[in-house]
């Protein structure tokens, strides 16, 4: 196994011919949000070299795994789906394997060594160098390379050419890694330090966008709210919430969302962003992840219960018809039953639009891991189902004070499930499915006519 840095591989981008025309490429992608981002950009990339997207792997010539390791059952997805990779690679052996992003920061080493097959490991700091390592690989065999951190803003996924799956919308990163010392996180390891684009950087990419047709922007950071912390600009440091009054001014851009604010964060400056820039989604993602004042001091989240619920109403108060969704983690260690009662009294009062609920794993290399008191399976499973039920009833009712009422959509496409329905999403980000036929990218408005936990159903009326 050849190490890249010892090969002196050159560490940075420079222009080139494509190399690779004719060539397929397949990318799956496990995890977040900026993990869609990264592989957008490195779909680009292997674009710009010549190659085209394939949505059947087993035709592939180069394979790229783009995985995540927030949960132990991501790394079990990723050795589960590299084991059935053996078998296609030995029936092509010119295909190539590519594994990137956060299990590959973190255990690059490991990830060669249980899959032997694998061509080449790059991690999150590295997506700009895809085709080298390609290069490489063709002349020297399996490399490894793993940055420890982004050596450049230069190297942020931004910069680099995106091939998108939707053309009217797209992500926008606007700053990367992570300050906050969470202890059941993996991110600031894997991710590295925070580090914010410059503004005009922003906005600039946003203008390219919208240029190009895009008209929904979602800004990505681990923390938006600490935006603007590392950079001073005419002897201030920007805000988050001046960035978001710019990305709304853009012509041609009609929504803008983000993800994911920092509750300790979270100020009213944002919200007044928010309330007072007609482009913003009324929609907000902010992490609860324990109701418990006991266990959101051992997870180092820097709010107590009573903190979140007063900055939840103050961006209601602000917001109006404000779509709220949140993460919870179920079972974090030490975590007693009236730990989880105080969890679901914060649900009840906070009735979230929408909970992503989530079954602590302990992941090597983060503080949690190494804690006593871990809670047995068969306990964490009663208390998420608990959980589920409660918050699928509050979204259920959420859902049904919507009906009757009429919605600004915008169409994403068929749905999967019939293709004579389309699927088109709310300014609060809710689904809606409704009979008909059109172009994705299209702002329609629709009655909604019928609700479920998870998504409305409706009639478009214009």
């Amino acid at each position: 196994m050849a190490d890249a840095t010892a090969l002196g591989m050159p560490s940075v981008r420079t222009p080139r011919a494509p190399q690779r025309i004719g060539q397929s490429y397949h990318i799956r992608t496990f995890g977040c949000q900026m993990n869609e981002h990264d592989s957008e950009r490195i779909g680009g990339l292997l674009t710009a070299d010549g190659m085209v997207a394939t949505p059947t792997l087993e035709e592939a010539d180069v394979v790229v795994l783009n995985t995540c390791t927030i949960r132990e059952n991501a790394d079990n997805k990723l050795y589960g789906f590299l084991g059935a990779l053996r078998a296609v690679k030995n029936r092509r052996p010119g295909m190539k394997i590519l594994v990137g992003g956060c299990s590959a920061q973190k255990d690059g080493d490991l990830v060669m060594e249980r899959a032997r097959w694998v061509d080449a490991v790059f991690g999150t700091h590295n997506v700009h160098r895809v085709v080298d390592l390609l290069d490489h690989v063709d002349e020297w065999g399996p490399v490894t390379e793993i940055w420890e951190e982004t050596t450049s803003t230069d190297d942020f996924p931004s910069y680099l050419p995106a091939q998108r799956e939707t053309p009217h919308s797209a992500w926008v990163t606007i700053a990367i890694g992570c300050d906050n010392s969470c202890t059941f996180c993996i991110v600031p390891t894997v991710r590295g330090r925070e580090i914010s684009r410059r503004v005009g950087d922003v906005i600039g990419e946003v203008r390219s966008l919208a240029a190009d047709g895009v008209t929904e922007i979602t800004l990505l950071g681990q923390n938006v709210n600490s935006y603007g912390r590392d950079l001073e600009l005419n002897g201030r440091r920007p805000v988050f919430a001046d960035l978001l009054r710019q990305v709304g001014a853009v012509e041609g851009i009609r929504r803008v969302r983000y993800t994911s604010p920092h509750p300790k964060d979270f100020k009213e400056d944002v919200a007044l962003a928010m309330a007072k820039t007609k482009s913003v989604c009324e929609q907000l993602h902010l992490p609860l992840q324990s109701g418990s004042d006991r266990i959101l001091a051992a997870m180092h989240r820097g709010y107590n219960a009573s903190r979140f619920l007063s900055r939840l109403e103050m961006a209601r108060d602000i917001v109006p018809n404000l779509a709220v969704s949140t993460d919870i983690i179920v079972g974090f260690p030490g975590e007693t039953e009236d730990d989880f009662a105080a969890t679901m009294d914060v649900v009840a009062a906070a009735r979230f639009d929408q909970a992503f609920t989530f079954q602590y794993s302990p992941r090597p290399g983060t503080p949690a891991a190494t804690m006593g008191g871990q809670i047995p399976k068969e306990i964490v499973q009663d208390r998420f189902d608990r959980l589920v039920t409660l918050q699928n009833q509050i979204s259920l009712e959420k859902n049904e004070a919507a009906v009757g009422g009429v919605e600004e959509v915008l169409v994403e496409g068929p749905s999967k499930k019939d293709p004579t329905v389309m699927t088109a999403r709310t300014r609060g980000n809710k689904p809606v499915h409704a009979p008909g036929r059109y172009e994705p990218g299209t702002y329609l408005r629709a009655e909604i006519t019928q609700a479920a936990p998870h998504h409305l159903l409706g009639r478009v009326i214009s």
